[in-house]
C-alpha cells in the first residue's frame, strides 16, 4: 500500500525521533480536539445517542487526561535507563531506551469509536510511530469526524485514518505494519492475531469476556447498587469492561437488587427507552439481538423497548438456565443477569471455572476475602467497592489476559506497548580480561565456574 511506504520512508527518515517534536504533535492533538468538540459531540450523538455529559465524560475528557499526562510524562519515558552489569561483567555498564516500532495500526471498534480510536494514538505518537487509524464502519458520523480531525492536524506521511469495512481491516491487517493495536471482539482478535503472524507483527488485542460483579454480605449494598447501576447504564452496556454478570450473596440480593432499581429510575425515570440522555444501541441487528435475550429468566427490573430509536432500558434478569447465552456469551447490552450464591466458599471455583475477563469487580468490606480472591482470581483489571473506573486512571495498565486479549494500553504502559525496550551493552576499551578468550585452561576454567554461579 502506497500510504504504508510513504509512512515508513518518513519513520526511517528520523523526523519522529526526537522528542519536541512528539510533544508538538499531542499539543497539536489536544488544540484540535478543543477546537472539534461540538461535531465529536454530534458525531457520537447521531452514532450512540450519547448525551454531551457522557460524550465528555468517556471520550473527549477522556482523551484530553491522555494527552496531558503523555505530555508531562513523556520525557522521563523516553530517557534511557541504566541497567546494572553483573560482576563478570566488569567494567561494562548496560542501559535500556524505549525505541518506536516503526508503522503502527489501529483497529477501533464502534462502542467507543473517539477513545478507542485516539487514545491508542495518543501512545503511539507518544513512542514516536507513525500510525494509521481504520475506525469502525459501525459509527460512520463519528469515524468522518475523525478523519476530517486527523487530516487537519497531521500530514498523512505521518498519521492518517483510513475509512472502510471489515474487507479494509482484512487489506490491513496483511500488509507488514511493524506493529498492530485491535480493540474489538474475540472473534475478530483471533483473525487479526493470525494475520499478524504472518509478518511476525507485535500485536495487543484488548478483548472483552463476561466480567462478573461480586456483592458479598459485607458489602455497602446502596453505594454499591449505585456504582452497579451506573457502570452497567454507561452507553447503553455496550462497554467491554461494564459488569456482564451479578454474583451476589443470596442474603443480600434482594436488597441489591431493590437498590439497583431505585437508582436506574433516578437516572432515567419509568421509561429509559425514552429518555434523551440514555444511549441507543448501534445498529438494528444489535438491537434484534438484545431484544431477543429479554425472554430469558426471570424478569426482575426493566426490558423496555423502543425501536424507533434502538433504546432497550437496564434489565435485570434473573433464575436463568447455565446454559443461557446471558451466561455463557458476552451480554454487550444493558441486560445484568443476576446469579445468586450461598457461601463465600462458592466464588472462586465459580470464576476459575470460566474463562478469564477483561474486568473483574468485588463489592466487600472483607479485606481477607478481598485478598484471596484478587490474588487468585485470574482477570484483566478491576476495582473493589467501583465498576469501570479503573479504566480512567493513565497511571494503571489496562488490557485483558488469555480470552480477554493480551498487552496493556493507557499512560506509560501505553508508551511501552508501542516501543521496543532496546538494551545495549557498554563495554570499557581500557579493561580486558583475556580469561573468555581461547586457549582455554584448568585454571580460566575455574575463575569461570567462579562466577557463572
Amino acid at each position: 500500500m502506497e500510504l504504508l511506504s510513504l509512512q515508513k520512508e518518513y519513520f526511517q527518515s528520523g523526523a519522529t525521533l526526537p522528542v519536541e517534536f512528539r510533544i508538538r504533535q499531542l499539543k497539536t492533538l489536544y488544540q484540535t480536539i478543543l477546537a472539534m468538540e461540538e461535531p465529536i459531540q454530534e458525531g457520537l450523538l447521531a452514532d450512540l445517542g450519547k448525551s454531551q455529559f457522557e460524550s465528555y465524560e468517556t471520550e473527549i475528557g477522556f482523551v484530553l487526561a491522555e494527552i496531558t499526562h503523555a505530555i508531562r510524562h513523556l520525557k522521563s519515558w523516553a530517557r534511557p535507563k541504566g541497567r546494572l552489569s553483573p560482576l563478570f561483567l566488569f567494567p561494562s555498564k548496560g542501559r535500556v531506551q524505549q525505541v518506536p516500532y516503526g508503522s503502527a495500526l489501529i483497529l477501533s471498534p464502534w462502542n467507543y469509536p473517539f477513545q478507542l480510536a485516539v487514545a491508542p494514538l495518543v501512545s503511539s505518537i507518544a513512542a514516536g510511530n507513525c500510525t494509521v487509524i481504520k475506525p469502525s464502519e459501525l459509527a460512520p458520523r463519528t469515524a468522518e469526524v475523525l478523519g476530517e480531525l486527523i487530516d487537519s492536524c497531521f500530514e498523512k506521511r505521518f498519521c492518517a485514518v483510513l475509512q472502510g469495512g471489515a474487507e479494509t481491516a482484512a487489506r490491513l491487517t496483511a500488509l507488514p505494519f511493524d506493529f498492530i493495536f485491535f480493540t474489538g471482539s474475540s472473534q475478530v482478535g483471533k483473525k487479526v492475531l493470525a494475520a499478524a503472524s504472518e509478518h511476525l507483527t507485535p500485536v495487543v488485542l484488548e478483548l472483552g469476556g463476561k466480567s462478573p460483579c461480586i456483592v458479598d454480605s459485607t458489602a455497602d449494598i446502596p453505594l454499591a447498587a449505585r456504582r452497579i447501576a451506573w457502570g452497567k447504564s454507561l452507553c447503553a452496556g455496550q462497554t467491554c469492561v461494564a459488569p456482564d454478570y451479578l454474583f451476589v450473596d443470596r442474603k443480600v440480593k434482594g436488597q441489591l437488587v431493590e437498590g439497583i432499581e431505585r437508582e436506574l429510575h433516578s437516572f432515567f425515570g419509568d421509561r429509559p427507552e425514552r429518555n434523551p440522555q440514555y444511549p441507543k444501541l448501534i445498529n438494528d441487528a444489535h438491537f434484534e439481538r438484545i431484544s431477543a435475550l429479554l425472554a430469558q429468566g426471570n424478569l426482575l427490573w426493566g426490558g423496555g423497548v423502543n425501536p424507533e430509536e434502538r433504546k432497550i432500558a437496564p434489565t435485570l434478569i434473573d433464575q436463568l438456565p447455565e446454559d443461557s447465552p446471558l451466561l455463557t456469551e458476552e451480554v454487550f447490552g444493558p441486560i445484568l443477569p443476576v446469579v445468586t450464591y450461598d457461601d463465600p466458599a462458592e466464588i472462586l471455583p465459580y470464576l476459575q471455572a470460566r474463562p478469564k475477563p477483561l474486568a473483574l469487580y468485588l463489592f466487600t468490606r472483607d479485606k481477607d476475602r478481598e485478598r484471596e480472591i484478587l490474588s487468585r482470581a485470574q482477570f484483566g483489571g478491576g476495582c473493589v467497592n467501583d465498576t469501570v473506573l479503573h479504566l480512567s486512571s493513565p497511571g494503571l495498565p489496562f488490557g485483558g489476559v488469555g480470552a480477554s486479549g493480551m498487552g496493556s494500553c493507557h499512560g506509560k504502559a501505553g508508551f511501552e506497548a508501542f516501543s521496543h525496550p532496546k538494551s545495549v551493552l557498554h563495554s570499557s576499551l581500557r579493561l580486558d580480561l583475556p580469561v573468555r578468550y581461547p586457549p582455554y585452561s584448568d585454571h580460566s576454567f575455574s575463575i569461570l565456574r567462579r562466577f557463572l554461579r
